[in-house]
């Protein structure tokens, strides 16, 4: 009994500690948001001696935090959810129609995930320009759903699987088509899969720097990453406000992971006790 109590507080301590370090960096970018450029220098782990709230409202006016805040949520709302609505019928008639194509198209779309997205930036913009998808919230958003497709449809494959299939039946013989056992019967059970790929893709999307910063060229269209990417070049490095723009920018999201994680606890605790 010792060794077993003395075993659960050495991972404890193993896992308070793996939390400080991924909590770390999230600690230095609050802190220095609220200091001066100087103190941000010469402390950079340290409080601030004087908390500097006006470096949120200069933020807030030189990249238009409004409007790179607005874009931000377009492109991540609508390509995420694109891609849940996409995968998980891809991956429900995958699951439900077997045979020799069904298993080819599901291995052709487990492929795009070996593929490196380096290889592919001078094609997709050379395509992308040629269907007028250059500096294009639409254009991105599309983007986003073929890069986002292959990782969805692989979650919800397995997770369809284990859907029992007695349950579509019944609702056909009480006159469901595809479309209605689809929307009635399995979207509510996919909720915890579907909560996590939502999670997953948001994070990446609200954060990702490279695919904006190769599609859109105007201010009028940018992202937060793109707008605070401003503060950090190699002439300027704006400490204190680069830190002010990306305590704003990871606010909501964060927001976000705590509303959605219910969801997936729910899910979860449900499914045992069905078990």
């Amino acid at each position: 009994m010792k060794e077993n109590r003395a075993g659960k507080v050495l991972l404890e301590l193993i896992m308070i500690v793996l939390a400080l370090l991924f909590l770390f960096p999230l600690y230095i970018t609050f802190v220095n948001g609220f200091k001066t450029y100087n103190e941000v220098l010469t402390s950079t782990i340290g409080l601030p001696k004087v908390v500097q709230f006006q470096n949120f409202s200069v933020v807030w006016k030189q990249i238009n935090f409004p409007g790179v805040l607005m874009n931000s949520l377009i492109i991540t709302v609508l390509s995420v959810a694109g891609i849940l609505l996409i995968s998980s019928a891809a991956a429900y008639q995958l699951v439900r129609r077997p045979g020799a194509i069904s298993n080819a198209i599901f291995l052709l779309i487990l492929s795009a995930l070996v593929i490196p997205f380096q290889t592919l930036m001078v094609p997709l913009v050379k395509v992308a320009r040629d269907f007028g998808l250059i500096d294009s919230i639409f254009g991105i958003i599309v983007m986003y759903w073929g890069f986002g497709l292959p990782m969805a449809v692989f979650l919800y494959h397995g997770f369809i699987k284990t859907v029992p299939r007695e349950l579509e039946e019944a609702a056909q013989i009480d006159g469901s088509g595809v479309i209605g056992v689809y929307i009635r019967i399995l979207l509510p059970l996919l909720k915890p899969i579907t909560s996590t790929i939502a999670i997953l893709h948001s994070l990446w999307i609200w954060n990702d720097f490279l695919l904006p910063r190769i599609v859109l060229s105007s201010s009028q269209n940018q992202t937060i990453p793109l707008a605070s990417a401003v503060y950090f070049g190699q002439y300027t490095n704006e400490w204190h406000l680069g830190m002010a723009a990306l305590t704003m920018a990871i606010l909501p999201i964060i927001a976000f992971f705590l509303f959605m994680q219910r969801y997936i606890i729910a899910g979860i605790t449900s499914g045992a006790v069905k078990g």
